[in-house]
């Protein structure tokens, strides 16, 4: 299977560099899973679209402003730093220019922060243990900034917007974007038609971000991200497909988390790290459906769509997006996939 099936050109002019005013009006993509046929419609319309008994599982995990400048301690050089994930007490970190950077080298983040590399990783990235005196969530407020994906070139005047309105627990590196078209009226909208809602949590990292460099693409390795299916989630999953009902993650994310920890057909309680790449030939053991947004070309999202939905179906349908004119990535639109 090749990198290079996956491949499609977007226009640059369409991918969207800001979200819209209001969240719900992004357009929709309907995309029917096993014939391909599609249709166009309003991210505000999918409560016409789901079944009382359907369940819509989000992720939670909220984005941390994990972009920090500082400088060397000992040469004053500026350095840039992108928060990975954390690991007991150190933190994986992306520091630019990090080449000559080694263990025991510091770094300082104003008045209240310096941070100390204790170990470089094998794929180049630094451990960093930082030092502070309060609530670092409440420093990392103060001095840093949302590291916004790479395609994204104008600056956000509302970090807000680049987090769902049910963002709670903080460790996300980008957010996971389809669920920022939600709004709290569709939620209660949806709630009071009898659709479901549950949460996990997937703290997405930049590798999200990383592209696919094996031709084959079953040589890829995927990065690890850490995630929680609470047991009240599991629960309602379970009750949900006893009866009949979807079991809809909104986005790739929340869909790889409850694939990641299903077994026999089933969920449990679970947490831990996963490294689940999805791609076509994937049997899907709880998901069946999902709400999503457009992804880059050759990228595992991509990947992991076209698992669902076939690839044919699924570049057919991103052609149509282009000739329409919709808006890609992460401030872009939507896709309900069922």
């Amino acid at each position: 299977m090749k990198k290079s099936d996956y491949y499609y050109s977007l226009p640059e002019e369409l991918i969207a560099q800001r979200p819209l005013e209001d969240r719900s009006a992004s357009r929709l993509m309907l995309l029917d899973r096993r014939s391909g046929a599609y249709d166009f419609r309003h991210f505000y319309d999918i409560a016409d679209l789901l079944n009382e008994g359907d369940l819509l599982v989000m992720n939670d995990s909220r984005v941390i402003p994990a972009r920090l400048f500082g400088f060397r301690e000992d040469t004053g050089r500026e350095v840039e730093v992108l928060m990975l994930h954390e690991s007991g007490e150190l933190w994986e970190c992306l520091v630019k220019p990090g080449r000559k950077l080694k263990a025991g080298d510091r770094i300082v983040f104003g008045d209240i922060l310096r941070g100390e590399i204790k170990e470089i990783t094998t794929g180049g990235n630094r451990l960093i243990k930082f030092e502070h005196e309060g609530v670092f969530l409440e420093i990392l407020d103060k001095l840093g900034q949302t590291p916004l994906p790479p395609y994204i070139r104008e600056k956000l005047e509302d970090p807000e917007r680049y987090q769902t309105v049910y963002a709670k627990n903080p460790g996300s590196a980008a957010a996971p974007t389809a669920g920022l078209h939600f709004t709290p009226e569709l939620i209660k909208k949806l709630e009071d038609k009898g659709v479901g809602i549950k949460f996990v949590t997937l703290h997405v990292g930049l590798g999200t971000f990383r592209p696919v460099k094996e031709e084959n693409i079953e040589n890829h390795i995927m990065h690890s991200e850490y995630c929680v299916l609470p047991e009240d989630t599991a629960e309602e999953i379970n009750r949900t497909k006893r009866r009949g009902g979807r079991v809809i993650p909104v986005g790739t994310t929340s869909l790889r988390t409850i694939e990641a920890f299903a077994a026999n057909g089933r969920a449990g309680e679970s947490s831990g790290w996963t490294d689940i790449f999805i791609y076509p030939g994937y049997e899907f053991k709880l998901a069946d459906g999902l709400i999503t947004n457009f992804h880059l070309p050759e990228s595992t999202l991509l990947m992991l769509v076209s698992a669902l939905a076939g690839r044919e179906n699924v570049l057919n349908a991103y052609k149509a997006a282009i000739a329409a004119n919709m808006r890609f990535f992460s401030f872009g639109d939507a896709m309900l996939i069922i």
